[in-house]
C-alpha cells in the first residue's frame, strides 16, 4: 500500500512571492516559469528579482496554453527541453498547474507550484484533470506530479476577484458529499474514514467561515478566516483526496460538473460554482429532501455561488441537450464511485430537480 497525501512543502505567507528564489535553489540553478497568461504578469517581477538576488538563471515565462488538454502538454514538453530547465514553477488556477504537474512528471523534474488563487486543490494533489482543446472534460489523469512545494502569497490570492475564492468554497465543499457516498463502497479502513472526517471538519469550518471570509476579501484584506478558508481549499481539501485515495474520490458533484462542460455556456463558469451546483443535483439524487437542499442554498446565496442553471449562463435546453448530458454524465468516471447505479435519467431528473429547486427559492 502506499499514497501521496499531498505537496512535499506547503508555505503560506505575505508577500511570499520575495523569497520564490529560495526554494527554487532547494532543487536545482536554473527555472521556467509556466502558467496563466494573468498569472505570470501578477508574479513575474517579483519572481524576476528573487530569482536574480538567489543566482538562479531565469528561463523565462511560458503561457500554458489555455487548457490542461494532452496536446499543450505535448507543445510544453518540447518546450521543457528545448530549455533544460533544472526546476519547473507552475504559476496560475487549477487548469494552469495540472497541466504543468503533468509535464513534471513526463519530464521528472522538480515542482514549484504558485497559486494566485484559491479555487481549487490543484496546487496540492497528485492528479491532473484534463480536457480537450475545447474545454470538454476526458479524464482524471495520474500521470502528474504533485508539487515538491507550494508557495502560496496571500497577497496575491486577496488581489484576486472574490468569485475564485467563492468558487475554491463550492469545490471544497464537495470533499464531503462526495467522500461520505463514495467510502460506502469501501471497507473501513484508518486512511478513509480519517479522509470522510477531514471531509466533513473542512465542511462545518466553510458554513462557518466562508461568508466571512468572502466579506473580508472583497475588500481585498486578509484576516484568520480567510487564512483558514485558503489553506482548506488549497491544502486540507488536497489532502482528503490523499489519504482517502480511490476510496473517497469525488462523485455525482463532479460528475454532474463534467456533463455540464459540454454546454459552451458554462465556460465562463468556474470549476468550483458548476460543481456547487453538481452538489445540488447529488442531493437530489440521494434523495435528500427539499429543506436539506434548501439549507444549503441559503449558505450558497451567503458565499456567492449559483444554485440554477440560469446562474451558470444555461437558460435553455432542448430534449436532445437532454438526453446527452444525461448520457455523458453517467459515463463519467466520478460517477462509478456513487453507491448505487446511476443511469442518464436519473441524472436529468436530478440536475431539473436542483434547478427547480433554485428558482423557487430566487423567485418565490
Amino acid at each position: 500500500m502506499f499514497t501521496i497525501p499531498g505537496p512535499g512543502k506547503y508555505v503560506r505567507e505575505e508577500a511570499l512571492l520575495n523569497e520564490v528564489g529560495t526554494y527554487v535553489r532547494g532543487f536545482g540553478r536554473s527555472a521556467l516559469m509556466i502558467g496563466g497568461q494573468t498569472a505570470l504578469s501578477v508574479v513575474q517581477a517579483s519572481v524576476n528579482a528573487s530569482l536574480d538576488k538567489e543566482g538562479i538563471e531565469n528561463l523565462g515565462f511560458v503561457w500554458y496554453g489555455g487548457e490542461c488538454s494532452w496536446s499543450k502538454v505535448a507543445e510544453l514538453r518540447s518546450i521543457v527541453q528545448e530549455k533544460k530547465p533544472e526546476v519547473l514553477v507552475a504559476v496560475g488556477g487549477g487548469k494552469a498547474i495540472d497541466t504543468v504537474k503533468a509535464v513534471a512528471f513526463a519530464e521528472n523534474l522538480p515542482l514549484l507550484a504558485i497559486p494566485t488563487i484559491a479555487a481549487t486543490c490543484a496546487p496540492a494533489t497528485p492528479i491532473a484533470i484534463m480536457y480537450d482543446d475545447e474545454g470538454t472534460f476526458i479524464e482524471i489523469s495520474h500521470r502528474s506530479k504533485a508539487p515538491n512545494v507550494v508557495l502560496v502569497d496571500t497577497n496575491v490570492i486577496a488581489a484576486a476577484p472574490y468569485r475564485f475564492l467563492a468558487a475554491g468554497i463550492g469545490d471544497t465543499l464537495a470533499k464531503w458529499f462526495e467522500s461520505s457516498v463514495s467510502v460506502q463502497k469501501s471497507k473501513p479502513t484508518a486512511l478513509n474514514q480519517s479522509a470522510v472526517r477531514l471531509a466533513e471538519g473542512l465542511y462545518r469550518l466553510l458554513l462557518e467561515k466562508g461568508p466571512s471570509a468572502i466579506e473580508t476579501i472583497k475588500h481585498g484584506n486578509v484576516d484568520q478566516a480567510v487564512n483558514d478558508v485558503i489553506d482548506s481549499i488549497i491544502l486540507i481539501s488536497g489532502s482528503v483526496s490523499g489519504y482517502g485515495g480511490d476510496d473517497c474520490r469525488t462523485a455525482a458533484a463532479h460528475a454532474i460538473y463534467s456533463g455540464l462542460t459540454i454546454f459552451p455556456e458554462v465556460h465562463d463558469t468556474y470549476h468550483g460554482e458548476i460543481v456547487a451546483f453538481g452538489i445540488l443535483s447529488q442531493l437530489v439524487l440521494e434523495g435528500k429532501s427539499e429543506e436539506t437542499i434548501r439549507e444549503l442554498i441559503s449558505f450558497y446565496q451567503k458565499v456567492e455561488l449559483p444554485y440554477t442553471l440560469e446562474d451558470m449562463a444555461i437558460t435553455e435546453l432542448s430534449q436532445e441537450d437532454w438526453d446527452r448530458l444525461g448520457v455523458v454524465t453517467v459515463g463519467i468516471e466520478d460517477m462509478d464511485n456513487m453507491p448505487f447505479e446511476v443511469t442518464p435519467e436519473m441524472v436529468v431528473q436530478a440536475i431539473q430537480g436542483a434547478d427547480q429547486i433554485g428558482r423557487k427559492v430566487k423567485y418565490q
